[in-house]
């Protein structure tokens, strides 16, 4: 088997997180640059094997798509045209930043810590993927 590899797309930063080899366990890989993301994820797939790009949708309460889906669905055709070979699977992520934030609350991060945006898009993109682990 190979990763999936899930990303919070974000206008300044983006997180990422990926499974284990066997996609039992999600784990936050690191939060990026946006405007470095696509060099980024070309350079992870070829180090490792991912099968699937999970990418966070944005929606409203009433399951319309939130304003940030706009800048979404270019990356999207960016990402398809530079790797072809790995589908993309869209998966709602409303509430994500509000658990991470909940998480590192109660994993006891200190204030400080918890102000930390590059951890929050990082956590919201592993809540993405868990949330997608325990659907399958």
């Amino acid at each position: 088997m190979a990763r999936i590899l899930a990303i919070d797309y974000g206008m300044k930063r983006t997180g990422l997180a990926v499974t284990d080899d066997f996609q039992i366990i999600a784990s936050g890989l690191t939060t990026v640059n946006t405007k470095e993301l696509l060099p980024f994820l070309k350079n992870y797939i070829e180090k490792e094997k991912v099968e699937l790009f999970l990418v966070g949708e944005p929606k409203q309460m009433d399951n319309t798509p939130s304003e940030s889906e706009a800048l979404i669905l270019p990356f999207l055709k960016k990402l398809e045209a530079l790797i072809p070979n790995i589908p993309i699977k869209r998966i709602d992520e409303r509430f994500t930043s509000k658990m991470a934030f909940q998480t590192m609350i109660d994993s006891g991060l200190k204030k400080n810590q918890r102000k930390n945006k590059a951890l929050v898009d990082e956590i919201s993109a592993t809540l993405i993927l868990q949330s997608y682990l325990y659907s399958k």
